[in-house]
């Protein structure tokens, strides 16, 4: 009994015939694949532009097996549609689906040269799809199964017996490149600690874990000493009346002694929550001022 290889789109001479189911076929995912990248294309949505592309692959895979290469389609549904557009989203789900882009051209005259590309390739691909109808004559029937055929038997054979070596180690680099990819992306949370807050500084502070409690004088002039009262200095030695503070100007001396010995009082014996109020459990605003008073003296 005589068998005849099965007849596809691409071996069907002027003399062939192509069956209905295959007509039908073709018509159906034709427009589906087409629709599929338009829509791509003038989708305003990154996410909707990689689904309508996940469409178009799923048509294109599916017209591969019609065609009589299932390798071919199966390899289009899972690597691209099942891998690479998956991780397509994955990266528009981090980076922010709701980021859309400006509408203003950085680089002058992109959209004409964009234009003037377009219509080229367009030409060339209208121009190879035109030789390929009329001029090139139709392929012989080759068996799927073997290498020449292209088929998935043959190409297993050549992969897995005569290129073993090659296709492992481009499989250990492709896993190498995925877990560097995730050691970069996402650092260990458990490693860091957390942001300390306000309260938890000060705390530090009093308790050695900084050189000093106070927090270090500014530069220039304020540099010899931490007290708000140091007045600033002109170039010939003299103070800067716009320096000094006319809250501190105007208060009596004998007022300031005492509320800094009210405050000394308060701070002497003091623990690591010194800086509670005994009544309501709150932070006191003077007590870091009476803390700072005591740390260091008054040079002015």
């Amino acid at each position: 009994m005589r068998t005849e290889a099965p007849l596809v789109l691409a071996q069907a001479g002027a003399d062939a015939t192509v069956s209905t189911g295959e007509a039908v076929a073709f018509w159906v995912l034709g427009p589906i694949a087409v629709a599929g990248a338009l829509c791509m294309i003038f989708a305003r949505n990154a996410v909707h532009s990689a689904l309508w592309l996940v469409m178009t692959m799923l048509s294109l895979g599916m017209l591969y097996m019609l065609q009589q290469a299932p390798f071919l389609g199966f390899t289009q549904i899972i690597v691209y549609t099942g891998a690479i557009m998956m991780l397509f989203l994955f990266v528009l789900m981090m980076v922010g689906r709701e980021s859309s882009d400006s509408v203003l051209e950085v680089l002058r005259g992109q959209r004409l040269m964009a234009a003037v590309l377009g219509i080229g390739i367009a030409g060339v691909l209208a121009g190879a799809l035109t030789r390929a109808l009329t001029d090139v004559p139709p392929a012989p029937a080759m068996n799927p199964w073997t290498p020449e055929g292209g088929g998935a038997g043959g190409l297993a054979r050549v992969i897995f017996q005569d290129y073993l070596f090659p296709f492992e180690l481009t499989s250990a680099l492709l896993i190498t490149a995925a877990v560097g990819a995730m050691v970069l992306a996402f650092t260990d949370r458990h490693s860091k600690q957390g942001k300390r807050s306000q309260r938890d500084l000060v705390e530090a502070r009093f308790r050695g874990e900084y050189e000093r409690p106070s927090p270090k004088p500014g530069p220039g002039v304020y540099a010899t000493s931490n007290s708000v009262a140091t007045p600033a200095l002109l170039p010939d030695g003299s103070i800067a009346p716009e320096s000094l503070s006319s809250l501190i100007e105007s208060t009596p001396t004998a007022q300031l002694q005492a509320h800094r010995k009210q405050l000394e009082s308060r701070a002497a014996g003091s623990d690591t929550h010194a800086l509670l109020d005994p009544e309501d459990g709150t932070g006191d605003g003077d007590a870091p001022a009476g803390a700072a008073a005591t740390a260091t003296e008054d040079k002015a």
